[in-house]
């Protein structure tokens, strides 16, 4: 299999230029994404459970790799809900995969949004990680407008080392995540 291609440009341009500009002593202390979580939440599937199946089928056809349910963890009686029944979906995407994903949803999916004029830069948690949340499952290629029974969207959190939510804005915004402008 081929190296990916945000891979290469990983280590080849932004890797240089990261280390250029927050002054780094060592190419060990760029900050790099470790991993890329999708997460979808399915209300809907306390009362129909065939909600869960299809969420699974839609996730793994777009990011190329099997998802497994989610589990609630207590009874909560105003939201119908149970204890460990299925009430979502995620995968956790590293190395190859989630380069190819990542490059993907930044050059296809992101585009395709009605309206789009590029993702918040409000997603940061403080650590360095950045969530970003999709409306619609249709912007994926991978999946067909005519299959959709219903439209929900999923949260897609990029998982860096960075230290700081200016380091990491910097590493997205270098791999070509498409930031609206700054203030």
């Amino acid at each position: 299999m081929a190296t990916p291609r945000l891979k290469e440009k990983y280590t080849q341009e932004i890797v240089p230029a990261l280390k250029q500009k927050f002054q780094y002593k060592s190419v060990m202390q760029v900050p790099r994404i470790t991993k890329i979580c999708v997460n979808k939440g399915i209300g809907a599937a306390t009362a129909d459970k065939k909600m869960i199946d299809i969420g699974l089928e839609e996730i793994t056809a777009i990011t190329g790799q099997k998802a497994v349910p989610t589990r609630s963890k207590k009874d909560i009686s105003n939201f119908k809900l149970r204890a460990d029944i299925p009430i979502g979906v995620k995968v956790t995407l590293r190395g190859a995969r989630m380069y190819e994903f990542m490059d993907r949803l930044m050059n296809v999916a992101l585009p395709r949004v009605r309206d789009f004029k590029g993702v918040s830069d409000k997603g940061f948690d403080g650590r360095g990680n950045y969530t970003l949340g999709v409306k619609e499952q249709i912007i994926f290629p991978e999946i067909s407008i005519d299959k959709v029974t219903k439209i929900n969207g999923m949260d897609i959190t990029f998982v860096t080392t960075a230290n700081t939510d200016e380091e990491s804005y910097e590493l997205l915004k270098a791999f070509g995540m498409p930031f609206t402008n700054k203030n």
